[in-house]
C-alpha cells in the first residue's frame, strides 16, 4: 500500500513538472482572480462541520500565494465571502468570521509578504464586518500600503452589484456638490471608485472557479469583461498546484481578441 501511495506521488511530481515546463515560458496571467469555492462541501462529504471546510481553505490561500509568486503573477483576488453569505446559519458566519481573524494576524507576521513587498487589500462592504475584525484590516492594509511588488485582495462582505452602486453613489455625491460634471463621468472615471482602483491592472485576465459551479455569481462584475473563465471540477480545499498550472495553461492556448 505504501509503495503504491509513493508511485502515486511520483507520478503527480513527474505530471507537476510537465505541466511548469509547458507554462513557464509563455505569457502569465497578470492578474488571477479565484473563486473559493467548495469548502463546506468538501467538509460535508466527510462529515465534518462546515467550518472545517472553511479553515482548510484558508490554509490552501497561504500554498496559492507562494505558487502564484513563483509564476509570476502580480496581482491575486480570491472571492472568500460574499454579502449574500451573512445569510449562512449563525454559528457558521461567526467561526468564519473567527477564521478570517486568525489569517489576518498571521498576514500581519508573515515574512513573505514583507520580502515579496505583497500589498494586501481587502474589498467590499467591510462595514458589514465586526469591529475587530475591521481594526484588523485597517493594521493589515497600513502595514503593506507602502508596497507595490504584488497584490493581494480579499474579496470579503463581496457583492459585484454593490460594488458598483457603491461606485455610483461615490459619483453621485461628488456631483451634488458640483465637484463633477455629468458630463465628466466616464468609464475610466468610474473605474476610479471601485474596490479594485489600487491595482496597477484592476481586470482579470483570468479567473478560475473550483467546485464544478460555472458561474461569477457576481464576482467582480465590472472588472471581469472580457477575463477568460476556467471552472474546475475540485473543491477548494483540494485544490493543488496542478489545478493552477491546468488552468494557466488553458489561458495560455486562449486567443483573446477584446472584442475585435
Amino acid at each position: 500500500m505504501l509503495k503504491g501511495f509513493l508511485s502515486i506521488i511520483g507520478a503527480y511530481k513527474l505530471y507537476e513538472k510537465w505541466l511548469w515546463y509547458q507554462v513557464k515560458n509563455s505569457v502569465k496571467p497578470e492578474h488571477i482572480a479565484i473563486i473559493l469555492d467548495g469548502n463546506r462541501r468538501w467538509a460535508s462529504e466527510k462529515d465534518l462541520e462546515p467550518w472545517y471546510g472553511h479553515k482548510k481553505g484558508a490554509e490552501k490561500v497561504e500554498h496559492l500565494l507562494e505558487w502564484c509568486m513563483r509564476l509570476g503573477v502580480k496581482s491575486i483576488t480570491l472571492y472568500a465571502f460574499s454579502t449574500e453569505n451573512f445569510q449562512r446559519p449563525k454559528e457558521e458566519v461567526e467561526e468564519i468570521m473567527k477564521i478570517a481573524s486568525e489569517e489576518l494576524q498571521k498576514i500581519l507576521k508573515d515574512e513573505r509578504i514583507h520580502k515579496n513587498k505583497v500589498r494586501v487589500k481587502v474589498i467590499g462592504r467591510i462595514n458589514m464586518l465586526p469591529e475587530d475584525i475591521q481594526k484588523l484590516i485597517v493594521d493589515v492594509e497600513k502595514a503593506t500600503q507602502d508596497y507595490s511588488e504584488h497584490f493581494l485582495n480579499i474579496a470579503f462582505a463581496y457583492g459585484g452589484r454593490a460594488e458598483i452602486v457603491d461606485a455610483a453613489r461615490k459619483i453621485a455625491e461628488k456631483a451634488q456638490k458640483k465637484e463633477l460634471k455629468p458630463e465628466d463621468i466616464t468609464e475610466s472615471l468610474f473605474e476610479k471608485y471601485l474596490y479594485t482602483s489600487h491595482l496597477p491592472k484592476q481586470e482579470p485576465d483570468l479567473i478560475i472557479r473550483t467546485s464544478g459551479e460555472e458561474r461569477l455569481s457576481g464576482f467582480l462584475l465590472w472588472q471581469s469583461a472580457y477575463s477568460e473563465l476556467c471552472f474546475l471540477d475540485v473543491y477548494w480545499p483540494d485544490f493543488r498546484l496542478i489545478d493552477l498550472l491546468r488552468a494557466v495553461r488553458t489561458f495560455q492556448k486562449r486567443k483573446r481578441r477584446f472584442g475585435t
